[in-house]
């Protein structure tokens, strides 16, 4: 009976002792772990039958900590996190319906594919025009399953816009609503919906990384070169062959501008460009300016100045006019003919201001011409000649 004892006594004692190291290693351990280890040393303890009434050393006081995340989804992101999370989840639900593909047809067979949204109730897709550029057909894709042919009643070579009309009953149909993109900010967050590569219904997001961009037109000026196309958004916004026409928008669901082109020097593996991360977009200012000429003419006029600049003052030139900044839109030559020669605009005027608004780029001066004025209003230059500051009223033409 005593070994029989004894052996009983030893293996308590060596219990409590191993319960007692577990508590010590673990105690700082999810509070499950250690209410499972201490329930295991009480229960040796105070077995029924253990000799002399062997009791727990007392545990030291734990400060709880919270248990792991259970299977169901893992580590939950920050509420601020999830709360934008279920925002684009949201948009998307309810701005994707109005979202179109198209597929563009030539003399030639299926020449291309781009992506557009609906404008209104009466059935108007807006996309760019070198989507549509020499279509004999466009079948516009709806994500609702419908699939009807459109015609193009409206092309804007100049900021590279489209109208396309289908007859789709207006039940059907979920405009966009149109934003502002005058109160863009460098860094706001936006989103860009359309059919890169024929994945339709694809959204990326991104920042607006910059304003007032310009961008070649499509529209060719006498002298043979190209127009300058203004007020263009550029955004990290994944866009790719296939996404022009869609829209790019805001957290609110509001399209603040029409996805246009990319900057890239790398390509795919069947030679169509990549995103590198620079995209641009049309603004949706232009558009509303725009898209009501584009529905009842076909086409919009743009004003018309009739003079190449630098893009930017080059320090030696700086150096040269006395500048300390280089704002301004230096005149290097002015056509024949044009708006600019009737006011007397000469090639070395720095152009300062337009109307009392500060001309800091060349992209100002389109921005604010493409937005605000149209042919026949007479715009006011703040114009530094020959050290001297003047005044230049001007007549706005119509761009050829």
């Amino acid at each position: 009976m005593k070994t029989r004892t004894s052996k009983f006594l030893l293996f308590v004692t060596a219990l409590a002792l191993t319960a007692l190291a577990c508590q010590a290693s673990f105690e700082t351990s999810p509070e499950g772990l250690v209410i499972t280890l201490e329930a295991l040393a009480t229960q040796a303890s105070s077995s029924p039958g253990t000799p002399g009434g062997a009791t727990a050393t007392p545990r030291p006081d734990v400060t709880p900590q919270p248990p792991l995340p259970s299977g169901d989804g893992g580590v939950q992101p920050p509420s601020e996190l999830l709360t934008q999370q279920e925002a684009l989840i949201q948009l998307y639900e309810r701005v994707s319906p109005g979202v179109v593909a198209l597929l563009v047809a030539g003399e030639q067979g299926l020449v291309g594919s781009g992506s557009g949204f609906v404008l209104d109730k009466e059935g108007h897709i807006v996309t760019n025009f070198h989507v549509v550029e020499g279509a004999t057909q466009v079948q516009v894709n709806f994500p609702s399953g419908i699939k009807v042919r459109g015609t193009v009643i409206g092309e804007d070579r100049d900021s590279d816009l489209a109208i396309v009309k289908v007859d789709v009953a207006p039940e059907e149909l979920v405009p966009l609503p149109l934003g502002d993109s005058g109160q863009l900010q460098v860094g706001q967050l936006v989103i860009a919906i359309g059919n890169p590569f024929g994945l339709n219904g694809t959204m990326t997001t991104g920042i607006v990384s910059s304003l007032g961009r310009t961008l070649s037109s499509l529209n060719l000026s006498p002298t043979g070169g190209a127009f300058s196309a203004g007020d263009i958004i550029q955004t990290d916004a994944a866009i790719n062959p296939g996404k022009s026409g869609g829209p790019l928008l805001n957290l609110n669901g509001e399209v603040v501008g029409i996805n246009r082109a990319i900057r890239t020097e790398t390509s795919t593996a069947d030679g169509s460009p990549a995103n590198s991360g620079i995209g641009f977009a049309v603004s949706v200012n232009i558009l509303k300016r725009v898209a009501p000429s584009l529905i009842a003419n076909g086409f919009y006029e743009y004003p018309y100045l009739g003079v190449a600049t630098y893009p930017e003052l080059p320090l030696e030139l700086m150096e040269e006019l006395g500048r300390t900044r280089s704002f301004g839109a230096l005149v290097t030559n002015v056509v024949a003919g044009s708006p600019a020669e009737a006011a007397g605009i000469q090639p070395g005027d720095l152009l300062l201001a337009i109307d009392g608004i500060e001309i800091r780029s060349f992209g100002d001066m389109i921005a604010y011409l493409f937005t605000e004025k149209a042919p026949g209003e007479t715009v006011v230059f703040e114009v530094l000649r020959n050290g001297e500051e003047i005044e230049v009223p001007l007549v706005l033409g119509k761009r050829p």
